[in-house]
């Protein structure tokens, strides 16, 4: 704080530092560069600059020299004593590092040394064989000096790397050099990506706090998008597995790794898709990747149909099977056909893709996929990643959702429901650190292919297996959302609204049914430097997304909207959002329709109907945006369930008796209001659902939650 309050004085007499707000110049403080790592981004600002940039240099020789002019003297021998340490004739790493002023020298001598390359804007990598800023001021005096400064040769950054990988030969592949060479493409097309330290509260979601604990902002881009790594329940759980069994797993599924925990989620993933098994793995791009890649290569002669948008993992696992692949048009059914003909229907085939693309919004034709793999003997291979938790009455994703009354009246059964969109699909995979807010992925299918999976996918044989403790939270988080339909419903409504308003700024939407909000800008730069401002002047975290993960020119805002973001929160993002885009002068729906269009913005397809009906939202008791200091709500049936589920292997929740008299208060409420809604409406008209939402949860000690 001290720095910035000094850089305040000069804000009349610099233009950088007189246009930019003291919250933006702390962002940049506080953040390394990744050019020059002894530097902050804000310092590697300044030394661009023609008056601050030689006088950074100048200022940090100077520091340098300071120290080695006194490297001899005897304080600096009482230092080293002080410290315990009595110069010899070899002097270590360990005793470099004990020495205060050899320390700080080479620190200084590191600092001047990045300040010099990057008041040039070149990456540090000298090109002449001069000494360094270190060896430069290395004083004799001071053997720990001296030794540190040694390390410092007077060489190019990729040789030093060489001199401790390889053998010290003219001819060595110059490694480093490679690295930076690529390094500096991303930075070239504006595509290197930025991590921002972002450190989300349990207690204030969807709040977090940057590098600086006292900084909070808002979280507008998590994919915890219920909430649920923050539910009392699936805390509860979490804390009391980890007491019973502790913090890791102990080996692979083979080796100590196969818990009564792991086979428990196994069975909950499976009854979830009512199918016969399933399997976890470490993450979802894991068990897309082992899935796909093991199915390809053992199926003979198997042939791939792999949508043109698909995640990345299943890109690789086609890729690492060495199967023959077509890619069709994204969603586009007639190309799917059109390449499925070219094959003989005794001919394996697996047809590979998503419910929800996440960058998009968009969602698979999963019916007719499923009519033209019966038609041409293929098998179905679904991504879920981006709809469990999200859609159905049960959480079980969009496959679910689209037969949504006869699976919420077939209730918690595992049996499938014959013919239904769910049963017609061979494989599912989903992920566990999403919507279910915990982490790890899944496959779910028949018992012979998940046994086949299980037997031969290297991804999954060789990993060692998730703590005991997560695989708990995430059962319980995925037992709770099978129970209660209100989060997921409330987080309909909270996106609904944030599309219409940014529809009415003319603020450019990508336009699809699902909960996704992709907000186009359409280069990567300005899509930084949004990003940017969003965070350092209105303290909300929106990440850019930028070319792989989308086309070039195709670049976006991707903002997550939670059941636990506020009407206040949603007005000050909405306020952010058409400032930033105002300032920026970024294009608006009207200009990208004067270009022609971009990613389905400005050719007059906005008006999407939402997967989500009215009366599918209204299951869970027409649900409220929160406003600021409500009180998350929790539905203390789920909650029963969950621990319920939990009783053999971690024991009963004893509850206090007020609690307890709560609970059953509660259940007599419950069930006279649904038979009093029953009673009242005509025989022939189906009841509806009553809210899931008490106003109050009694749990074992734990964390709040508050919005």
């Amino acid at each position: 704080m001290e720095k910035f309050s000094s850089l305040a004085r000069f804000k009349s007499s610099c233009p950088f530092l007189g246009g930019t707000k003291t919250s933006t110049l702390r962002a940049l403080g506080s953040a390394i560069s990744p050019r020059f790592p002894s530097i902050s981004q804000l310092t590697e600002r300044a030394a661009s600059c023609p008056i601050m940039g030689p006088a950074l240099v100048m200022r940090s020789t100077q520091m340098v020299a300071g120290y080695a002019s006194v490297a001899g003297q005897a304080d600096v021998q009482n230092i080293h004593h002080s410290k315990g340490i009595f110069p010899g004739t070899s002097v270590s790493e360990a005793d470099i590092s004990k020495c205060p002023h050899a320390s700080a020298a080479r620190a200084a001598a590191r600092m001047a040394d990045d300040l010099a390359a990057a008041s040039t804007a070149k990456a540090p990598e000298a090109k002449k064989e001069v000494p360094s800023t270190a060896q430069r001021a290395a004083a004799a005096g001071c053997p720990f000096h001296k030794a540190a400064a040694a390390k410092e040769q007077p060489v190019k950054l990729s040789e030093v790397t060489e001199t401790q990988t390889t053998p010290a030969t003219s001819d060595a592949y110059k490694y480093d050099k490679f690295y930076a060479a690529e390094l500096e493409k991303k930075h070239k097309d504006q595509s290197y990506r930025y991590f921002n330290n972002i450190n989300r509260l349990a207690t204030k979601f969807p709040i977090a706090h940057t590098a600086s604990v006292k900084e909070e902002v808002q979280v507008w881009c998590a994919n915890d998008y219920l909430g649920m790594g923050n539910n009392p329940v699936v805390l509860e759980t979490m804390h009391r597995a980890l007491d019973k069994y502790g913090a890791g797993a102990g080996g692979t599924r083979n080796i100590a790794g196969n818990s009564a925990m792991h086979l428990g989620l196994e069975r909950e993933l499976a009854t979830l898709h009512r199918k016969e098994s399933a399997l976890v793995f470490s993450s979802c791009y894991v068990a897309n990747d082992a899935t796909l890649s093991t199915l390809g290569s053992k199926l003979p002669g198997c042939v791939y149909f792999s949508d043109a948008s698909n995640h990345a993992s299943m890109i690789q696992g086609i890729r690492h099977s060495g199967a023959k692949k077509e890619i069709f048009k994204h969603n586009d059914l007639d190309d799917l056909e059109a390449k499925l003909k070219k094959y003989p229907k005794d001919t394996p085939k697996i047809i590979a893709f998503e419910s929800v693309y996440s960058m998009c919004g968009s969602i698979g034709p999963i019916k007719e996929i499923c009519d033209l793999a019966k038609k041409y003997g293929a098998l179905t291979f679904l991504d879920e990643v981006h709809a469990v938790g999200l859609y159905g009455p049960r959480g079980a994703g969009v496959a679910e959702h689209l037969d949504w009354e006869s699976h919420q009246m077939a209730g918690q059964t595992s049996e499938p429901i014959k013919d239904s969109v769910m049963d017609r699909i061979d494989m599912i995979t989903g992920t566990l650190g999403k919507a279910y807010g915990t982490v790890g992925g899944y496959v779910a299918g028949s018992h012979n292919f998940i046994d086949m999976i299980r037997s031969y996918a290297p991804g999954f044989i060789f990993t060692t297996s998730l703590p005991p403790a997560t695989v708990a939270g995430a059962r319980a988080s995925v037992i709770y959302q099978k129970h209660h339909v209100g989060d997921r419903a409330l987080k309909q409504v909270n996106v609904r609204t944030v599309k219409e308003r940014f529809a009415a700024l003319d603020i450019p939407v990508v336009p699809g049914p699902s909960h996704i909000v992709p907000v186009l800008v359409g280069d990567a730069g300005l899509a930084k430097v949004a990003s940017d401002k969003l965070l350092c002047e209105h303290g909300i975290y929106v990440q850019a997304i930028n070319f792989p993960t989308v086309a070039v020119g195709e670049e976006r805002l991707r903002v997550t909207v939670t059941p636990r973001h506020t009407a206040e929160q949603i007005d000050g993002l909405i306020t952010a959002m058409d400032t930033v885009f105002t300032e920026l002068k970024i294009n608006r729906v009207s200009d990208w329709a004067k270009l022609g269009g971009r990613a389905n913005v400005g050719i007059g397809k906005e008006n999407v109907e939402p997967i989500w009906s009215n009366a599918q939202i209204n299951t869970a008791g027409q649900p409220q945006t929160l406003h600021d200091g409500d009180m998350a709500l929790v539905d203390v049936n789920a909650v029963q369930v969950v621990r319920k589920s939990f009783e053999e292997l971690l024991g009963p929740i004893e509850l206090s008796e007020t609690e307890t008299i709560q609970m059953k208060v509660e259940a007599v409420l419950m069930t006279g209001a649904v038979e009093h809604i029953a009673g009242a409406l005509p025989k022939k008209v189906k009841a509806p659902r009553v809210p899931v939402n008490p106003i109050d949860m009694p749990v074992a000690p734990t964390v709040a939650v508050s919005a």
